[in-house]
């Protein structure tokens, strides 16, 4: 098996990366807790190019608000064999007015997990990087059968 290149792999620009980040609804949100890094997987909009989540009050609201974050996504297209991963850094701000709520609403921000979710995290775009690549074994990466998400396409 070759190993990959650099020259193998496709830099996203900024516009690709968003356009990913729309057609996508959760991702891997990082942040630092005490002096570890830890991950919440999150369900997400794309608003006014930033990202909009709603959480309830716990660690990863905490943690996000208190430093830098960062959220990943990534997928496969199996028309092209090739796997992206997009990957943002910023600054969550949590959103206090009436309207940006409503908005993030209309857009169809509704948490997945019951509970609380009552606060609206809005995380800046400060660095916003994608890469697309081929993969070594294209035939593993593609949508099992039994995933539910593969109805949708049919």
């Amino acid at each position: 098996m070759n190993p990959q290149s650099a020259d193998d792999i496709e830099r996203l620009n900024p516009e690709e990366c968003l356009e990913l980040l729309g057609q996508a609804t959760v991702g891997r949100l990082a942040v630092i807790v005490e002096d570890h890094p830890d991950i919440f997987p999150v369900n997400y909009i794309v608003d006014h190019a930033s990202i909009v989540f709603r959480t309830g009050i716990g660690t990863k609201f905490w943690s996000s608000m208190r430093g830098p974050c960062a959220l990943e996504i990534d997928g496969f297209d199996a028309g092209s064999g090739k796997a992206w991963s997009v990957v943002v850094r910023g600054q969550a701000h949590l959103i206090v007015d009436r309207e940006e709520k409503s908005a993030a609403d209309a857009l169809h921000l509704d948490p997945w997990q019951p509970g609380s979710k009552s606060h609206y995290v809005r995380l800046t775009l400060d660095a916003l990087t994608g890469r697309r690549f081929k993969t070594t074994r294209p035939d593993i990466w593609d949508t099992p059968v039994w995933d539910a998400r593969s109805e949708l396409f049919h």
